[in-house]
């Protein structure tokens, strides 16, 4: 099985897991915890929004007619009002922002814009169009009009419109699980103190995070010893999930013994080898029509290989429509050269301004304090070797 590009690999994962989204159940929750949450059903407007015309500005409520001239003050209106009466020639309404706007005014002039004759004329020199600083009923959302597709991740202006809308509980798509295994003998737990040969288990942790920040529900599994009688009861487990990732034990050596493992629980593999770096053993394959994933086991490479691939079909089980991969362009600051052949996703970090880069020097995919320092990751294309200050390098968003 050759070794694919990182775009060839992302896409095989994206069409290979879309036929496998099947209906997912549904759950009702409440409107304020479904930031995050996956929508179910569309939501439509209740009625035209704005419901009746407001104004835009504080200021006067005149006939565009009527002015230049010196109008009679007929009243104020303010926001929460009902409607007022109509006005007359020669008349104004004092307004407030968000006020509704009396029958027969066509404009609002803003108060800036006039001058007050005594206590109950207004004295406007410049001319008013037709329209200017109304906002029209149905304006922004005409009634049952579609204000929130279908699968959308609800962010907060989505809050915002479903409690516009009334919503006080919102049907949204169950979580999927996913089930993460870490493999290795020299692993031990958070709370040990690691001998210098051992590490404690920070990939299933960080994992746990990223499933959890994609929507999903994770479950840590106790970590897999390099024999073949460990890991196959864990991999089991594991996939009674919707979804298993794997960390660990991919790449060739004598005790990587995670493929052949889940070769022989049945798993179809479709790809098992990337070219990148860091993350060139990175393998995907199906069993049971649910996606597996065995992630190289150094923390950086299982950071990105997530991103770049896992990430992907997870978005996918939740309900989300097209999953994407947050890549933006950025410049360095600083020279930099990679050698050919593999697309490298390296530590930077991107200034403030979103304007400049820089390559965090690192010791490799285990480098942990290196990747806490970096806001993003440069992506060097394998078929590029140097890059001037100033050169413009796309950078993918650190999850």
């Amino acid at each position: 099985m050759k070794p694919l590009e990182f775009a060839e690999a992302r896409q095989l994962v994206i069409e290979t897991v879309r036929p496998l989204v099947q209906a997912r159940r549904v759950e009702s929750i409440p409107l304020e915890q479904a930031h995050g949450r996956i929508l179910a059903e569309a939501v439509l407007a209740d009625r035209d929004y704005p419901a009746l015309e407001r104004s835009l500005r504080d200021g006067f409520a005149v006939r565009s007619q009527d002015v230049p001239g010196t109008l009679r003050i007929r009243g104020e209106v303010r926001a929460g009002d009902e409607a007022q009466a109509p006005l007359a020639s020669l008349e104004a309404w004092e307004i407030m922002t968000g006020a509704p706007v009396p029958a027969g005014a066509d404009a609002v002039v803003m108060v800036e814009n006039v001058v007050r004759v005594g206590a109950d004329q207004v004295k406007i020199e410049q001319r008013a169009e037709a329209g200017q600083f109304i906002n029209r009923r149905g304006s922004e959302a005409q009634h049952g009009v579609t204000l929130i597709p279908q699968h959308t991740r609800l962010d907060a202006s989505h809050i915002a419109t479903l409690a516009m809308t009334g919503h006080i509980a919102v049907e949204v798509l169950t979580r999927p699980s996913v089930a993460i295994l870490a493999t290795g003998d020299e692993i031990v737990m958070l709370e040990q103190q690691p001998a210098p040969h051992q590490i404690r288990n920070s990939n299933s942790y960080m994992l746990a995070a990223l499933v959890r920040a994609t929507g999903c529900l994770p479950e840590i599994l106790p970590v897999a010893r390099d024999t073949k009688q460990a890991l196959l009861p864990l991999l089991e487990r594991g996939l009674q999930h919707d979804c298993l990732l794997v960390s660990g034990g991919v790449s060739a050596g004598k005790y990587d013994l995670v493929k052949p493992a889940l070769r022989e629980v049945g798993v179809d593999f479709r790809f098992e080898r990337v070219r990148v770096q860091p993350g060139q053993p990175t393998a995907f394959g199906i069993r049971n029509g649910k996606p597996v994933f065995g992630l190289p086991g150094n923390p950086g490479s299982t950071l990105i290989t997530y991103q770049l691939f896992a990430r992907a079909a997870l978005e996918l089980l939740a309900g989300a429509e097209e999953p994407i991969l947050p890549l933006l362009s950025a410049r360095f600051e600083a020279p930099f050269r990679h050698k050919l052949g593999l697309t490298r996703f390296l530590p930077a970090r991107l200034s403030a301004d979103g304007l400049q880069l820089r390559h965090i020097p690192w010791q490799g995919s285990s480098d942990i304090p290196a990747l806490a320092k970096a806001n993003v990751f440069l992506v060097a294309d394998h078929d590029r070797e140097t890059w001037a200050v100033g050169d413009s390098i796309r950078v993918m968003l650190k999850p």
